[in-house]
């Protein structure tokens, strides 16, 4: 199988529970909710995705042949910017499932790589996949409903926190809905923390200190 990437690059996770930790971040290109052209965004199933994930134009996109070419590049990335510590990529997206495979979580594993994924949930990600978090959208029902971090944009007015508390994760995070109301959707994903402390609040780290 060969591999449609919009990005790669090295950088801090972010968001949830692993944030601050440095990883390769892999961008895959498509995704199953949405297009990603902003013509059709009104149509969408997730129509408030922030990221582009269109093309192989991004810094380290491009087409890969096989999983050993996609999991080699990511791990010279790695060995291009850190001297210690475990090698850690983050498949993201789009919708990371719709390409990550068998044959790609071997060829990573073989690497070295401690494989962590961020998916909508809509497809059922490949065993051996060592950190699972899932962000529900609106659109196709949940296929993922066990994994290490559930990761909730809030608010949303086709999944609320109650439908989804319940589903089998060890961490669970409301993350405010960027845009223009990004302040006041902080302020609301805070005091709803406060008022459920089954949920904690994730923020977009990256973004506050200028990170990818």
């Amino acid at each position: 199988m060969s591999y449609t990437v919009k990005e790669m690059f090295h950088t801090l996770q972010g968001e949830g529970a692993n944030t601050g930790r440095a990883a390769v971040f892999c961008r895959f290109a498509g995704c199953n909710l949405w297009t990603g052209r902003e013509e059709d965004r009104a149509d969408a199933d997730c129509s408030f995705c922030d990221t582009d994930f269109v093309g192989t134009d991004g810094p380290g996109g491009g087409r890969f042949d096989d999983a050993a070419a996609l999991s080699q590049r990511i791990r010279e990335i790695w060995d291009a910017h850190a001297q210690a510590g475990a090698p850690m990529v983050v498949f993201t997206g789009g919708e990371p499932t719709l390409q990550l495979d068998d044959d790609l979580v071997t060829a990573c594993h073989q690497e070295g790589l401690y494989i962590a994924i961020e998916i909508n949930g809509t497809r059922a990600v490949p065993e051996g996949v060592d950190w699972i978090c899932v962000s529900p959208k609106p659109g196709p029902p949940l296929v993922q409903r066990e994994g290490h971090e559930l990761k909730l944009v809030y608010p949303q007015a086709a999944v609320a926190p109650d439908e989804v508390v319940g589903m089998r994760f060890t961490h669970r995070y409301l993350q405010p809905m960027d845009g223009p109301e990004v302040g006041a959707h902080t302020a609301a994903a805070a005091a709803y923390c406060m008022r459920d402390p089954r949920w904690r609040l994730s923020l977009q780290t990256h973004k506050l200190i200028g990170l990818p």
